[in-house]
């Protein structure tokens, strides 16, 4: 069974798809099999590795994309995965072994529109399709709104951890206690869905600090997130073993750049070496890989 991660933060502007790209490819690039769904409606997370020129022919299609495995005998999850999702100039595979499920814009229609033929929940559906392919993966990672409505629910109530991008601020750590207590409402909600063969439900298991700005000190800001880490221990409300992750990521332009080629920064050429951001992302996702896959 994959490890099933969802990334999520109730402040938006953490830099969550950033990490959560680049983090699913040093997975690939580290031989293993990923599964990136993409869960916002921002759609930021397949037009950075499809770029424009494939994503917009699917932001305009019926089928293909998230939101179409909602609607009866349009599609089903597994139809809807875009295989070795990073390609060169000329198509070929650049990055094997890094699959997405992609999303368009439609998929806000979710949290407004969307009513099951059945009554069941928009997280039971995409439960029930995702267990289809879960087992041709090692990883699957979730790419979540700031915020747990339909579309996010669907990741959470899939995963077996939950991760938690944050700057150095104030309204990270408010974000932060947000999501727990929003977590622990749709936890009670979703528990009499759960099915046979599926993990606990998830419980926050770290906490990243990511995009930070050079000269930044983040001594304090870990210091408070800490110690609302170890109030929400003692309550219960997150993992035993939940914890401030100790690599870090910094901003570099070179994201940016990223972003524009269609591509995670591990595959960027020419980085200048003080945007050595390559090498946090690659000392994040060891710490991930280093995590015992099931909270203590």
């Amino acid at each position: 069974m994959p490890r099933k991660i969802s990334f999520i933060n109730y402040k938006g502007g953490v830099g969550k798809t950033s990490l959560v790209v680049n983090i699913a490819a040093s997975l690939a690039q580290a031989g293993k099999r990923v599964l990136l769904v993409d869960l916002d409606a921002q759609s930021n997370s397949s037009i950075w590795l499809m770029r424009l020129d494939r994503w917009n022919p699917l932001n305009t299609a019926d089928a293909g994309h998230l939101y179409s495995i909602f609607e009866p005998a349009v599609c089903r999850l597994r139809d809807c995965i875009v295989k070795n999702v990073v390609r060169g100039k000329e198509g070929e595979a650049l990055l094997p072994g890094l699959d997405i499920v992609p999303t368009t814009f439609t998929l806000v229609d979710l949290e407004h529109d969307y009513e099951a033929p059945d009554g069941r929940p928009a997280f039971a559906i995409f439960q029930e399709q995702l267990a289809e392919v879960e087992d041709d993966y090692d990883f699957i990672l979730f790419d979540c709104p700031p915020n747990v409505l339909y579309s996010a629910q669907c990741g959470v109530f899939c995963s077996s951890e939950i991760y938690v991008p944050a700057n150095p601020d104030a309204l990270s750590l408010i974000g932060f206690t947000l999501l727990v207590g929003k977590l622990q409402q749709f936890h009670h909600l979703c528990a009499s869905f759960r099915v046979a063969g599926m993990q606990p439900q998830a419980q926050v298991r770290g906490v990243i600090f990511n995009s930070i700005k050079n000269n930044v000190d983040i001594d304090v800001p870990k210091m408070r997130m800490q110690f609302r880490i170890n109030q929400f221990k003692n309550q219960g409300r997150v993992a035993k073993d939940c914890r401030i992750f100790d690599a870090n990521v910094r901003d570099a332009i070179v994201v940016r750049r990223a972003v524009t080629l269609g591509l995670p920064v591990g595959l960027v050429g020419n980085v200048k070496k003080e945007e050595s951001v390559r090498d946090d992302y690659t000392v994040v996702t060891q710490e991930l890989l280093d995590t015992a896959e099931t909270s203590i």
